[in-house]
């Protein structure tokens, strides 16, 4: 018999086991289910006591000796029913809390959020640039542009340039080390370094993403949401710049 309804109601594995042994057994001992079920008295014990407080299980003495005896398995529906009325004063406890508990989130201050993505999910990133540029109705976002790695960005977004120059945005770029050409709608300007790990970094509302290779050198990325890193993102971006 599939274990897997008891289970939902409550059940743990070995007290399905005994359960179950017990409705075709009849009337045993804690000797016979420990040998019918393969498992130690102490666990026979403790899964007996959870099904007697359950009332699913109930005992009577003969010749001395406790024998056990499955009730009848309709109560299995008594039992759904009172886990069902304590979900229900759960929730309507949760409810009184909850903005307790929400209070003390929001004195916490803004959390950064993180989203990782694989190579096949990059284009996620850049379809997230152009929706929170056109939200915040920015026109505007920047981008360290690394060697190495750009060519990488853009496989399963190909036409990615033409959706930024059709929706309005311009970007600002800082292309590090060689490569890299102008689209439309861009400005770019060169710092001649050679970086063995180079990360692609994009700055846009509210948001900074970081995009390089990993140990197999496939690209993977990572989107920080959070106004303090996106900003001070900005201000070194804009400092350097304005000195190239």
């Amino acid at each position: 018999m599939n274990i897997g309804i008891l289970k939902k109601i409550g059940f743990s594995d070995k007290q399905a086991s005994i359960y179950l042994a017990l409705l075709r057994l009849g009337p045993s001992s804690v000797r016979e289910l420990a040998e019918k079920t393969d498992l130690n008295r102490g666990v026979v014990y403790d899964a007996l006591k959870w099904l007697q407080e359950k009332s699913l299980v109930d005992f009577y003495e003969k010749e001395a000796k406790q024998n056990f005896v499955a009730e009848d398995p309709s109560k299995l529906k008594d039992l759904l029913m009172q886990q069902e009325a304590d979900l229900k004063e759960t929730e309507t406890a949760l409810e009184t809390i909850v903005p307790e508990l929400k209070s003390l989130y929001d004195s916490g201050g803004e959390r950064p959020v993180a989203r990782y993505y694989d190579k096949s999910e990059l284009n996620f990133i850049l379809e997230d640039v152009l929706a929170s540029c056109e939200a915040a109705g920015e026109t505007v976002y920047r981008i360290y542009s690394t060697a190495g790695v750009r060519e990488y960005l853009y496989d399963n977004f190909p036409t990615f340039s033409d959706a930024r120059i059709a929706k309005g945005i311009y970007v600002k770029a800082i292309a590090i080390g060689e490569g890299g050409e102008l689209r439309g709608l861009d400005e770019r300007k060169w710092l001649r370094q050679n970086v063995e790990t180079p990360t692609y970094i994009i700055m846009y509302p509210g948001k900074t993403a970081y995009i390089s290779l990993d140990a197999k050198k496939e690209p993977v990325g990572v989107v920080v949401e959070n106004e303090g890193v996106h900003a001070t993102q900005k201000i070194i971006f804009d400092a350097l710049w304005a000195s190239l």
